[in-house]
């Protein structure tokens, strides 16, 4: 768990320092049956515990944060190893060939070591708590305020000694915040239906549809809103089920009545190979026709319960 950051050492020109294996392995954190099998019977005493009283109705707010105390474990450890990091480059430009020198860089770049597996582990544990949680409310968990990156999606084994240390801190936090795929725009909004055999229906159509874009680009990186409720929760929950990567583009506020549309820019922009649309509002309308006049394939289903409007005429 410690050869990423090996890695991004071979940055630096190091000329005459060595330095020896990580003071942690994997052995020296919980495996991830022992993982799996203990949240799950925590997760299991849980509800049990308040299921049938008053605090039913809080079951998904306490799953939440459940999944949540994972999450904020893992970024702490990410801000230790950032502050390592910054030392790390620090203690380079002071370079003066002393033993003390040597001795402080070479502790730097342990703590950096830690920090790193640590937050690995801690991202594992919170990958299997949002798998329970999406089997227990059928979601996908998102973090309030933050991305839910995985670092361990990007690990090699590789060591690689030389000058490319600095570069590939910077690397590795860009290619877990963008994951390596094709990215496709999922866009709908939030919609109210005559039945739950409706509701079914929509939800339906947005997986089966998923599945047949999934088809056509198997490397598909899911770019949405990041809504929690309505057609961005449904296709969330699909992509968390597939386990295939997610991009959210939240609302800026800040922005006012313009934030749909600046929000419509941001996701163009990262050149995605299909836009599919599902009934929405003049926002996510104009989100097609931009698509359109860039020529990017547009898998229109805004016709009834999810169906291609084409179907209707």
């Amino acid at each position: 768990m410690h050869k990423p950051f090996a890695e991004q050492l071979a940055g630096l020109d190091l000329s005459g320092f060595s330095f020896g294996p990580a003071p942690v392995n994997q052995t020296d954190f919980p495996v991830r049956d022992a993982v799996v099998q203990t949240l799950d019977a925590v997760w299991s005493e849980l509800f049990a515990l308040v299921v049938g009283t008053a605090l039913e109705a809080d079951a998904e707010d306490l799953g939440w944060a459940f999944v949540n105390l994972f999450h904020r474990a893992a970024e702490r450890k990410e801000s230790a190893l950032d502050r390592a990091t910054d030392q790390v480059r620090s203690l380079i430009a002071m370079a003066d060939g002393s033993e003390v020198h040597a001795h402080d860089l070479e502790t730097e770049v342990e703590r950096a070591q830690c920090a790193e597996s640590a937050m690995i582990a801690y991202e594992e544990m919170r990958e299997v708590a949002a798998g329970l949680y999406l089997n227990e409310f059928g979601s996908s968990w998102k973090p309030a305020s933050s991305s839910r990156l995985n670092h361990a999606a990007m690990l090699t084994s590789a060591l690689v000694e030389g000058r490319q240390f600095l570069r590939a801190r910077t690397e590795a936090k860009r290619r877990a915040a963008m994951p390596e795929g094709t990215p496709v725009i999922f866009a709908g909004g939030r919609s109210r239906h005559a039945s739950e055999d409706d509701a079914l229906a929509l939800g339906n159509a947005i997986w089966d549809t998923l599945d047949k874009v999934r088809a056509r680009v198997p490397d598909m990186v899911l770019v949405h809103g990041g809504d929690t409720k309505g057609a961005d929760r449904i296709a969330g929950s699909w992509a968390e089920r597939h386990k295939v990567a997610q991009v959210t583009f939240s609302l800026d506020v800040r922005l006012g009545a313009r934030a749909g549309f600046a929000r419509n820019e941001r996701m163009l922009s990262i050149n995605p190979r299909y836009v599919v649309a599902f009934p929405g509002n003049g926002v996510l309308e104009r989100l097609v026709i931009e698509a359109k006049a860039r020529r990017i394939t547009v898998v229109d289903r805004r016709g009834p319960l999810g169906t291609n409007p084409k179907a209707a005429d």
